[in-house]
């Protein structure tokens, strides 16, 4: 144990300061922690190190881009890096439909500039009313204030004081109440922002709720927002998730592995609808970040975007992806506390029965996710079950050592469970 002086996010002060919580060292896919351990990560980070950890490309190209241009940010001016970034995440996103890129520092950050975007869009086209906007029950945006305002999750919300006045909340997959809320308000709504899985529980939207949101988004006039942030480079299978809709979404949102997670980056990408607005009436978007659109993000990004079509990194992730899902299927009909799953591609999700088959409580669920850490390998917690989030990079056997370790865990809490 240390001196509790950092406080690290979502622990109770309880557990602050353990060795077994500080990590010093990643590489590959695994982590090693102060305690001497080494495990493999199930998590990939937070979500984010799609490729796994220490890639000498992306290390190289942030090592120069500090070397070379320091601080060069995007507060007023613009820099090379910034201008080179855009342009090939346009190209992996759509040009076609694409065709601005204001970068930011964080999926929550982005969101919050997304939120002002779609307002200002309306009050420029000469709607000002539509400044609603509505987001999912269940979702998660982030913890800014205005992303925390979008996200559709009951974390505390009141008591830190975030305005939700302007926010509505709807079921998802829900087409009938959709509809319902855009026949009653739709003239007032500004964006639908919609996560194309859920990552809290990792619930995908059905291809029957996507195409009903298209159609009323072409009908009625809102615009549609895509956060991609957990579900962008290749993690759900392929570049995009909503690359594989029938319409393309107003605006994206892209953070996580946009970096394969070595830099607090993220991105808004507006279509070219969008940007016409703005750019007919000369406006300024009112949102600036000190470390948007930096030279050295920026660079992580290009590597990594360079890095995701060199290693075919998508097409990998589907493989792992397989296997997963295989595996994942073989504990849904061998395991009795293995309820169902959900998720899509490499961001999937077990739900668990407790004892007597009740849905798994918090603290089943923390005391899994630590077993499953005695057996060699970080999962993440979710709603009554774990996520299992490998990067698009693994090997079979990689996959197979970290079902292994959860079928271990889920094991010895079978076995917990009998005893009482």
């Amino acid at each position: 144990m240390t001196g509790n002086i950092l406080w690290p996010y979502l622990i109770a002060p309880s557990a602050h300061g353990s060795d077994r919580q500080c990590a010093v060292q990643a590489a590959g896919h695994r982590i090693t922690f102060a305690d001497g351990s080494t495990v493999l990560d199930g998590d990939s980070g937070l979500w984010n190190a799609n490729l796994g950890y220490g890639n000498p490309v992306i290390a190289d190209a942030i090592g120069e881009a500090t070397r070379e241009a320091s601080y060069l940010g995007a507060f007023r001016f613009e820099n090379s890096y910034a201008r080179g970034a855009a342009t090939d995440l346009l190209a992996v996103a759509d040009t076609e439909n694409y065709a601005r890129v204001l970068f930011s520092s964080g999926g929550g950050v982005a969101n919050d500039a997304a939120m002002k975007l779609v307002r200002q869009y309306h009050a420029l086209d000469g709607h000002p009313e539509r400044n609603l906007i509505v987001a999912l029950r269940g979702s998660f945006h982030g913890l800014t204030f205005g992303g925390f305002a979008l996200t559709g999750e009951e974390l505390g919300q009141r008591v830190y004081g975030v305005d939700q006045r302007l926010i509505r909340h709807i079921n998802p997959n829900d087409i009938g109440e959709l509809r319902d809320l855009i026949q009653r308000i739709g003239r007032q709504v500004a964006a639908l922002v919609v996560e194309p899985v859920l990552g809290t529980g990792t619930i995908p939207l059905g291809a029957d709720y996507i195409e009903e949101l298209l159609r009323l988004r072409d009908r009625s006039g809102f615009l549609l927002v895509a956060d991609e942030v957990a579900t962008g480079f290749g993690r759900t299978g392929s570049f995009f998730a909503s690359h594989t809709w029938p319409g393309r979404p107003d605006v994206l949102i892209t953070s996580k592995g946009l970096t394969n997670g070595t830099m607090p980056a993220s991105a808004v990408i507006f279509s070219h609808q969008v940007a016409e607005i703005f750019t007919r009436h000369d406006a300024i978007l009112t949102h600036a970040e000190t470390q948007g659109g930096t030279a050295v993000s920026c660079a992580a990004i290009r590597a990594t975007i360079n890095e995701m079509q060199r290693l075919d990194a998508v097409v990998s992730g589907r493989r792992v992806a397989d296997r997963l899902a295989a595996r994942i299927d073989e504990l849904v009909d061998q395991h009795p506390l293995v309820n169902h799953s959900t998720g899509q591609g490499c961001f999937r999700t077990l739900h668990l029965r407790g004892p007597g088959g009740h849905r798994l409580a918090p603290p089943g669920v923390a005391w899994l996710v630590g077993r499953i850490r005695d057996e060699g390998a970080i999962v993440h917690p979710g709603p009554s079950g774990i996520q299992l989030v490998p990067a698009l990079t693994w090997t079979d056997a990689e996959t197979d050592e970290l079902m292994a370790c959860v079928q271990t865990g889920l094991n010895a809490l079978t076995a917990v469970a009998a005893r009482h």
